[in-house]
């Protein structure tokens, strides 16, 4: 009799890159295999999926990659899979293959594509990855320890400098629309003034928190800003080059950018990735899908990807309040 077909599963990573994805594909191939699965790799997120990049993975291929940062499966943003051809042609791609089980490494946009894709019949899984960490229902993602770590590292770099200078420094971190970068970044950091996409602060009110400090006796200054809040490193440095002269003092501007994407994953990062991995081959053995794995209270979690697929977590603003109160 001939010995029956293993069953196979593709993973990919999707969306923007992030410190410990490589750590998540390493088990999920591992731990796979382990469990007698096959496993396909699909190179460049969703988009290589619909050109049908797949090719199989062995235990070697995963070798020597749990501390590199990025992806070794490469990841794009794919519009395509928006729309029902590009679904469709992802699914055949997969079928053809006889590929039935699907890994999504990715944050709320990736969990949005595997979402499509369960909706079309297949066992899809997501991973929580996103240096942003907005997935509602979860405490962290993958990624966003580390860049936290990359962050607060930067911040503590340019505080020496403004000290010694008695400037006030601008940190742009990412983060899109989320502020929780922004907000964790500036409490570790320390910063006289955060400034987010969820709240409202204006210009001017940057310039009183700043003049403030310096009334209390500070010789310099931190601002930490998220990119994608309305007065964000373009518009406060203009704002503040402009009115430099009623002021009373300018405002040096650093963007942190990709570099908060690069770099080796830390301890937490490389864990939970690798525990996220292998939590996602034992819900398909055991029939389970159609979810994404995070963690919340410290343990994995899986929730619906209908209820985590672009959508984004509220902000806990106590800790702004607790900034406020601590930079005084």
């Amino acid at each position: 009799m001939a010995a029956a077909a293993l069953t196979r599963v593709a993973v990919l990573t999707s969306g923007g890159d992030a410190p410990g994805m490589n750590a998540a594909v390493r088990a999920v191939v591992r731990v796979g295999l382990a469990r007698g699965f096959e496993i396909f790799g699909v190179r460049h997120g969703f988009s290589g999926l619909i050109d049908g990049q797949l090719e199989p993975l062995g235990v070697r291929d995963v070798g020597g990659i749990i501390d590199r940062g990025g992806t070794m499966l490469g990841t794009t943003r794919c519009s395509q899979l928006k729309t029902e051809a590009g679904q469709r042609a992802a699914v055949t791609q997969l079928r053809r293959r006889d590929v039935s089980r699907l890994v999504v490494i990715g944050g709320n946009g990736s969990q949005a594509g595997a979402l499509a894709l369960a909706r079309q019949g297949l066992e899809v899984i997501g991973l929580a990855s996103t240096i942003d960490n907005d997935l509602p229902g979860l405490d962290t993602t993958i990624g966003a320890t580390t860049a936290l770590d990359t962050a607060i590292e930067a911040i503590d770099r340019l505080r020496v400098t403004a000290s010694s200078h008695e400037r006030a420094f601008l940190v742009e971190v990412m983060g899109r629309d989320s502020g929780h970068l922004a907000l964790v970044a500036g409490v570790a950091g320390g910063a006289e003034a955060i400034v987010l996409p969820e709240g409202d602060t204006d210009a001017e009110a940057v310039a009183a928190q700043l003049r403030a400090a310096y009334q209390r006796g500070k010789s310099h200054a931190i601002v930490v800003v998220a990119e994608g809040a309305r007065y964000n490193a373009d518009a406060l440095g203009g704002y503040f080059r402009e009115h430099q002269a009623r002021l009373g003092f300018e405002l040096r501007v650093t963007r942190l950018g990709h570099i908060q994407r690069g770099g080796a994953p830390g301890v937490f990062d490389r864990i939970i990735a690798t525990e996220l991995g292998a939590a996602a081959i034992d819900h398909l053995s055991a029939g389970r899908h159609g979810i994404v794995l995070g963690i919340a209270g410290g343990q994995v979690t899986s929730l619906d990807l209908s209820a985590v697929a672009d959508s984004k977590k509220r902000l806990d603003m106590r800790l702004l309040e607790l900034a406020q109160i601590l930079t005084r």
